[in-house]
């Protein structure tokens, strides 16, 4: 048998860190329609908002 190994390859940045928040259904809503429309998770989703309201503050 081959040793090649099999998977995913590990991550550059890897996400070791987890945040719990609450919202409401409206809320969830938005999150999962973005989600499906961009074809991604909703932690991408709440990353991508993160990144967009630092950059701002950046500014």
């Amino acid at each position: 048998m081959s040793s090649k190994k099999v998977g995913r390859p590990p991550s550059d940045k890897p996400k070791s860190k987890t945040i719990e928040i609450r919202v409401d259904e409206e809320t969830m809503s938005k999150l999962d329609a973005s989600a499906e429309k961009l074809n991604t998770s909703r932690s991408a989703i709440v990353r991508k908002g993160i990144e967009k309201v630092y950059d701002e503050l950046q500014k």
